[in-house]
């Protein structure tokens, strides 16, 4: 299993004048896990809200590519139904290259209803849209001719990684995961906010493994909140921000699990499900192993959220990163 770094970039308490250090406390978060040892950077993208300010993340993968020497750079996720499919394969096939192939890609179709309503979208028009979009952006990363609004054209940069960068699709619902499986992609879940417990997820796991196409490996990866050190009230206090930020800011998946039993949307809850975990550094890595028994391949740490201080952050990472390769054996 790898260890990643996730970030959402939440910009608690938030106005949005405050992104600039924000965005800047991201790109020294990159450098720190990768002197850490850890597999990768995500990065989510968010509009409209301080609930993540990297609406473009092309645009702050390709200042992590500079900042950045071997780590891998992920968006998880583009939402497709969001922007026009060509300039995604543009845009991202750019950050590949700048990144020297280094780049992890995953595809979403929204899910935050300010966001969907302020595009202009529902639930049956982004569906439609991320289909199209998605096989758009696969042919123009293979090379091929795109119909792109006048005579058909092809990328003047494509990615290093070919036939494109590894591919995950994000995952909401359950019922969408074979979706996922039958297009031969990784599969990338956020448990705190879908499932009850580790059991039910590694039912997600097997289901995913089930549809997969013969021959197909898979990858799944999972959102965990980590936080490595001795004072824990200071992390839990900042867990129940980000929660209280996700509710505020319509996230419609926590909201229904807060809505069925409003302790779904509590820190210590979340604690307890296995989903957050806190504590010194060897004990959160020796937790993570169930995560390995449940089938999940890679563990994006969700490590810089609710304000946590950007040095308790970077302590956290280097803990983690030291533990992980103790526990390895590197």
């Amino acid at each position: 299993m790898r260890l990643s770094v996730f970030s959402i970039a939440d910009a608690y308490p938030g106005p949005a004048e405050d992104a600039a250090a924000r965005l800047g406390e991201v790109v020294a978060l990159g450098r720190t896990a990768e002197r850490a040892g850890l597999s990768a950077l995500w990065v989510a993208e968010h509009h409209f809200h301080p609930g993540g300010v990297v609406p473009q993340p092309p645009v702050l993968l390709g200042a992590l590519a500079t900042a950045t020497r071997t780590i891998r750079l992920g968006a998880l996720v583009s939402v497709l139904p969001f922007h026009a499919p060509f300039e995604v394969a543009e845009q991202y096939a750019m950050v590949d290259a700048l990144s020297g192939g280094r780049l992890n890609i995953g595809f979403g179709s929204g899910y935050i209803p300010v966001e969907l309503e302020g595009f202009g979208l529902t639930a049956e028009t982004k569906r439609a849209r991320f289909d199209r979009a998605y096989e758009t952006v696969l042919a123009a990363f293979r090379g091929e001719a795109i119909d792109a609004g006048g005579t058909p054209v092809r990328l003047n940069v494509r990615p290093v990684q070919r036939p494109h960068p590894p591919i995950w699709i994000a995952v909401q619902r359950r019922e969408a995961i074979p979706y996922v499986a039958r297009r031969g992609v990784g599969v990338a879940l956020i448990p705190y906010a879908t499932v009850g417990g580790l059991e039910e997820l590694a039912e997600e796991v097997r289901e995913y493994r089930r549809a997969l196409p013969e021959g197909v490996v898979g990858t799944v990866s999972v959102g965990l909140h980590l936080f490595a050190g001795k004072r824990l009230g200071t992390p839990r206090a900042a867990l129940q921000r980000y929660l209280d930020s996700r509710l505020a800011h319509q996230s419609a998946s926590l909201a229904r699990r807060a809505q069925d039993d409003p302790g779904n949307a509590r820190a210590e809850a979340i604690e307890r499900s296995g989903f957050a975990l806190f504590g010194p550094a060897d004990d959160v890595v020796a937790r993570l192993g169930a995560f390995t028994s449940a089938g999940v391949d890679e563990v994006l740490g969700l490590v810089d959220f609710g304000g946590l201080p950007p040095a308790t952050v970077r302590s956290s990472v280097q803990a983690l990163g030291a533990a992980w390769r103790r526990s390895s054996g590197a």
